[in-house]
């Protein structure tokens, strides 16, 4: 049997979190998650370019977020193993080469290939966030953790903003040359102004996954977590999977510039991440995660009932990531509290079933999407909330330490 030892705390260098370098940690998931969501806005010039059908281009962001779990449960779990600066830098010049390699796709299956290689190395995003915990002081844990978040999500939403607008007057090509080019000024910036940490476990990389198996049996918290994680994940990309072709139809007839400009509407759930997390440490991680399956059921209905108005668009999708931002921070939250030296692999089963849900998501939406319209999107977008809000429903369980 593998043995696994913990680096004492009297041996591991203590770093100060500043407002700095707690921004710079925002920063830093802003611009690597928003890999992920690129493609959203360009799904139509994408598929004039390959001459596919909608549901066909589906096919890429359900391909990215598949790959993005495959890389949170083989890759993540080696934040507790090995020095987390060196990794993000190493993902990062990485994740560089993917987005070069979809940029030059020249076919279909080239371009969903490049697609899932890209989802599997941007993970740093969950490398980061477990680091501001690690850093962050116990009473001050949720408001670090929503301020990095806060960044990740204007990431998510500034990404479709920024593709949509390039995208319109440069095509979709240029965007990830221009991604590319971020992500080495990334890795660049990370390796100046990080701090360099040791790992927390000295572990075989069998047993580090493993490992894994263990603590989704010992923690029915991180199970419930994962549920409602993954289920309102296949939410919100419902909606995102689905709004460029929506937006495309009457009686809107928007381009891809304005589809990305529907980033905006967000940004104010992304500013309130910071205050959600305060809240978080007020009235309990469980309180907030009520509130954002609530807002987001709420949205949803809005949706759905409001189709053709732009108002309620607006206001539909606005609730929609303040209810899942809020959610996420929450959940994310409780499980870093589970067990300190193994916050990268608590992370990782959890943002393994937030991806699988976020790819169900994709895939479900833009298959209902075809067969019955926006009314099916949403019909199956409000599937996954009950989902989230049966499993929130069920038990409050108590947060086992591991022994």
């Amino acid at each position: 049997m593998t043995t696994s030892s913990a680096t004492s705390a009297a041996s591991v260098p203590v770093h100060r979190l500043t407002r700095t370098l707690t921004l710079l940690l925002a920063f830093g998931a802003a611009v690597s998650v928003a890999n992920l969501y690129y493609c959203q806005p360009l799904l139509v010039l994408m598929g004039r370019t390959f001459h596919e059908s909608s549901a066909q281009m589906g096919l890429i962001p359900t391909l990215t977020q598949i790959g993005y779990a495959v890389g949170l449960l083989l890759l993540t779990p080696l934040g507790d193993a090995l020095p987390k600066r060196g990794l993000i830098v190493t993902l990062s010049m990485l994740c560089a080469l993917g987005l070069v390699a979809i940029a030059f796709s020249q076919s279909p299956f080239q371009l969903a290939a490049s697609s899932f290689v890209v989802g599997m190395i941007t993970i740093v995003p969950q490398i980061i966030v477990p680091l501001a915990a690690n850093l962050a002081p116990p009473e001050r844990r949720g408001q670090v953790i929503g301020t990095v978040m806060g960044g990740l999500l204007l990431g998510v939403l500034a990404a479709r903003m920024i593709s949509g607008a390039v995208g319109e007057v440069l095509g979709w090509r240029a965007v990830y040359d221009v991604a590319a080019l971020v992500m080495v000024l990334l890795g660049v910036l990370m390796w100046l102004r990080l701090p360099k940490l040791p790992a927390q476990w000295t572990m075989h990389y069998g047993a580090l996954l493993a490992s894994l198996w263990g603590l989704l049996q010992k923690q029915p918290l991180l199970r419930q977590s994962s549920v409602i994680g993954g289920s309102l994940f296949g939410a919100f990309s419902v909606l995102w999977t689905v709004l460029a072709f929506r937006l495309s139809a009457s009686p809107y007839h928007f381009g891809s510039a304005v589809v990305g400009l529907f980033g905006l509407v967000g940004i104010a759930g992304a500013l309130g991440a910071p205050f959600t997390g305060r809240i978080a440490d007020r009235r309990g991680p469980y309180f907030m995660v009520g509130v954002g399956i609530t807002l987001t059921l709420a949205s949803y209905l809005d949706l759905l009932l409001g189709d053709g108005d732009l108002l309620l668009l607006i206001i539909g999708v606005l609730g929609l990531d303040f209810g899942i931002q809020a959610s996420q921070i929450s959940n994310q939250a409780r499980i870093y509290s589970l067990a300190p030296e193994a916050r990268s692999r608590l992370n990782s089963v959890y943002m393994v079933a937030y991806f699988i849900g976020g790819a169900c998501g994709s895939a479900l939406g833009s298959a209902a999407y075809g067969a019955w319209g926006w009314a099916g999107s949403c019909a199956t977008g409000l599937c996954f909330v009950l989902v989230a809000l049966v499993a929130h429903l069920a038990r409050r369980p108590a947060q086992t330490l591991i022994s």
